[in-house]
């Protein structure tokens, strides 16, 4: 037992003192040693001893497994610039070797310099190399924060084998998209390539970063599609005073009194708000990550991007892993090592004590960036008077000239193939078209298009507890669906679901709002009113009433509410449909119509159908402040003995601003009610209809969800099955087509051999008939074109003699118009006679050549060629 504890001491005691080394090694990664450039005196001496240094010192480099082993690589199909390098590039690397041996020579403190790593052939390559600039085909990938999302959700973060170390090896960009697969630098080489590809001022950056920007772990972070845009608060306008205004009423409140219940809100609000400060400092305490032991000590890899280029405003980061930007202030990013582009390399020579909010990121001040290689972008800063005095000696002019012609060498070009995304791969995104990413209080799952049946593309699932044990709301983002569905929101609390549509459903519904698909629920619709016509915007539905809202009608009418009764038993009750509600009360509204006096423009009227009353109310004009009502008592037509009852004056109840003679005529009354029982009518017949619509889109909506039909463009050959099968058919019918036309050309013996008996063996004589009518055929074809272009070329010159002559006899009475007709008409027919006579010569040389090759021909048919040797 005593050695076992003695043991345990000593491993305890290891423990502790590397744990002490690794904070000494972190104090000096943040306090990089300050090179100051004048004091080096270069000399003839110095610069020998000083190489002989150099060539003593042997530069650690990183160890660890690569990413991808070499087992899963297959290299024989790799181009010869991943196996080999150019002389160029030994040139960069020998030029990199001397450069780290100084830096090292120098900044002793300092950690070795990432600059060429082994790609997958096991080949060094510089790292300014490997990136490969390229501005790919597909709209998405043009802004910066759609190619950090596709980089991030195509590609399986990999830990780095050492956390404290670079890779000892860094792939290409093309096997890393092949394999989806790689560690934070193989990310930030790729989104490097493509940002620089579509016009930033990138650079990939090797540093030291928080344990969750290391471990992509967004667990204490908010997603992004959980916050709320701010709204822009509105500034109420100052209302005017008018002169003539009624004051308001005096207040006769206590001021005492309401100074007392202010004092006790404001108390009560302070007790909340202290209430929710130590809630949220108990959750943040909750939340709180544990201490990293290895802070400020963890590699990682991300991207800068510069302000300028591309109408950037600001420098910021960019987190490859998750496609999120940072500020160049944020704390997640703890110190820069180097960072390089595509054209040069650059070491950070500013203190790190602050993490990153002091570094100033001007890569043309060689005092804070001390780049590697001459001939960058970046302007230098210009050197004082004083530099330049002391710059006089002749000798060191002469070892500095040599030592810039040195460096003045041009970065090669990438070692990289051009990156190719095929457009199968770009849809599916993330790898085996799925990817599930954990957020604070929230989960957010991807899948590629037309993975799910139903077409669910996205979905957001927030809870309620840190656990996320407890669902509060649940979003889906749905494509390609037939129905047009978009966004289905359901909130686990109160039960509601909230469906959203894109333009194009078959009853133009843009929202649905509901608890339950059950008809005669609490409800909200919402239409397209384009799409519709009746211009119908929104439908609100409860157990007792519903509501409906209109644009744009050639009635004026906005809106139309519905009240109705308890429902009638009856014995057999098949579906609502057969037992519709009873209506009570049928309200609608207008609006003005600028046609008509206010004072006969009806702006609401209400059907009382259970009280048999129709209220009218007009609108009001701006001249008044009160508007005109009427009210009309309905009742029977006929009374108990069967006589028909007249209009009463007590049967219309009016208030009238300004009365007029033929409104209280009873005869314009009886019209007006009679049109009024009329609009009743019709107004209970589109409220029945409308009770039928929500039937049937609720009848609607389950089949949709029940199929969830996805639709196919088709564009897309590779899903539209029947599209592919046409396309495959008319090919094949086409290529079939085209192969039988060319056997027929090329078979000159064709038409005579269709005359022998078929399956029948050729002999001698019927061979050489086949010959003599083969050739007879041709001549004779010969013979015919020769005499048809004879014949057209003596129709053309007799015309144009018939013309001439016509001519001549008219010569006299011809006016100009007809002269130029004339000389018109000549020119032509000289044209096409010249063009026959062209044609006949050339056929009367080639005719006896044409005969002779087919007569070579027919000796040489294998047809023939046996049966035919004894003529030959």
């Amino acid at each position: 037992m005593e050695v076992l504890k003695e043991k345990v001491e000593e491993e305890e005691e290891a423990e502790r003192e590397e744990a002490a080394e690794r904070a000494e090694r972190a104090e000096k990664l943040m306090q990089p040693v300050e090179v100051r450039k004048e004091e080096v005196t270069l000399t003839p001496e110095t610069l020998r001893d000083l190489e002989k240094q150099l060539s003593e010192i042997e530069t650690p480099a990183s160890v660890g497994p690569p990413v991808i082993t070499n087992d899963t690589i297959d290299i024989s199909n790799l181009p010869l610039s991943y196996k080999t390098n150019t002389p160029q590039e030994e040139h960069l690397l020998q030029v990199a070797e001397n450069f780290s041996r100084q830096y090292s020579h120098l900044c002793p403190d300092r950690v070795p310099l990432f600059l060429h790593p082994l790609n997958e052939c096991e080949v060094p390559k510089f790292v300014s190399t490997t990136i490969r600039p390229t501005l790919l085909p597909y709209p998405d990938l043009y802004n910066w924060d759609g190619c950090a999302q596709f980089v991030s959700d195509f590609l399986t973060m990999v830990l780095l084998p050492d956390p404290l170390r670079p890779p000892s090896s860094l792939y290409s960009s093309t096997t890393v998209l092949k394999y989806q697969k790689g560690n934070c630098f193989d990310f930030s080489t790729l989104l490097c390539s493509l940002l620089i590809g579509s016009g930033y001022d990138a650079y990939c950056v090797n540093g030291y970063g928080s344990r969750d920007l290391c471990h992509m772990d967004l667990t204490r972070e908010v997603c992004p599609l959980t916050v709320r845009p701010k709204e822009p608060v509105k500034r109420q306008e100052r209302l005017l005073s008018k002169k003539y205004t009624i004051k308001p009423p005096r207040d006769l409140s206590s001021k005492f009194e309401q100074e007392q219940e202010m004092k006790r809100q404001q108390e009560i609000r302070a007790k909340e708000e202290k209430r929710r400060q130590e809630e949220e400092e108990r959750l943040m305490e909750a939340e709180k990550a544990n201490p990293d032991p290895l802070h400020g000590l963890r590699v990682h890899s991300w991207v800068l991007v510069l302000s300028g280029k591309r109408e950037v405003p600001e420098t910021f980061f960019i987190d490859p892993l998750t496609a999120r930007s940072y500020s160049t202030q944020d704390d997640h990013f703890l110190g820069i090592e180097s960072l390089w582009n595509h054209r040069n390399y650059w070491i950070n020579m500013q203190d790190c004590w602050n993490c990153c909010k002091d570094l100033v990121f001007d890569l043309g001040d060689p005092v804070k960036w001390e780049f590697m290689l001459l001939g960058t972008d970046k302007p230098n800063l210009s050197l004082t008077e004083e530099d330049d005095n002391e710059m006089n000696d002749e000798d060191d002019v002469e070892n500095l000239g040599k030592e810039d012609e040195d460096k003045s060498f041009d970065m090669p070009h990438s070692w990289v193939e051009q990156i190719e995304i095929s457009p199968e791969a770009f849809e599916t995104r993330c790898p085996n078209g799925k990817k599930v990413i954990q957020y604070k209080r929230a989960k957010l799952e991807k899948w590629a298009p037309y993975l799910n049946s139903n077409g669910l593309m996205c979905r957001l699932t927030t809870y309620e507890d840190p656990e996320c044990t407890k669902t509060v709301e649940v979003k889906e983002w749905y494509q390609n669906r037939e129905d047009m569905l978009e966004l289905k929101h359901t909130n686990k609390t109160t039960g509601l679901i909230i469906d959203y549509f894109k333009p194009g459903h078959p009853q133009a519904l843009r929202v649905h709002s509901y608890k339950s698909m059950q008809p005669e629920m609490d409800r909200v619709m919402e239409f397209y009113e384009t799409a519709r016509v009746d211009g119908l915007i929104k439908r609100e539905e409860t157990p007792l009433t519903m509501t409906e809202y209109y644009q744009g009608r050639s009635d004026f009418l906005s809106y139309r509410h519905i009240n109705f009764g308890p429902r009638v038993k009856k014995v057999a009750l098949d579906s609502a449909e057969s037992n519709p509600r009873p209506m009570v009360k049928i309200t609608e509204r207008f609006l003005h119509n600028s046609a008509k006096p206010a004072d006969e423009d009806v702006a609401e009227r209400v059907f009382l159908i259970g009280e048999d009353r129709i209220q009218l109310r007009y609108h009001c004009r701006e001249d008044r402040i009160t508007a005109s009502k009427r009210e009309f008592l309905r009742r029977t037509e006929v009374d108990s003995k069967g006589n028909k009852i007249i209009m009463t004056p007590n049967m219309c109840v009016s208030f009238e601003v300004e009365p007029m003679e033929h409104t209280k005529k009873l005869l314009y009354q009886y019209q007006t009610m009679m049109h009024l029982k009329d609009e009743e009518k019709l107004s209970r017949h589109l409220a029945w209809e409308s009770e039928l619509e929500v039937l049937e889109i609720l009848k609607l909506r389950e089949e949709e969800e029940a199929a969830h039909t996805l639709s196919i463009s088709i564009y897309d050959t590779r899903r539209n099955e029947k599209s592919k099968e046409y396309r495959e058919t008319m090919e094949r019918v086409m290529h079939e087509e085209h192969l039988r036309q060319v056997e027929t050309q090329l078979d000159y013996l064709a038409p005579f051999l269709a005359q022998l008996p078929p399956g029948e063996k050729l002999t001698r004589w019927q061979a050489v008939r086949l010959k003599d009518e083969c050739l007879s055929d041709f001549k004779q074809r010969l013979i015919d074109k020769a005499n048809l272009i004879q014949a057209r070329f003596e129709k053309e010159t007799q015309e144009l003699q018939k013309k001439q002559q016509w001519y001549q006899e008219n010569q006299v009475t011809l006016t100009a118009e007809d002269e130029d007709l004339y000389l018109s008409y000549c020119s032509q027919a000289m044209f096409r006679i010249r063009i026959l006579e062209q044609r006949l010569n050339r056929h009367k040389e080639l005719a006896p050549l044409k005969y002779l090759a087919l007569e070579e021909k027919l000796y040489k048919d294998p047809r023939l060629v046996e049966l035919l040797k004894v003529f030959a």
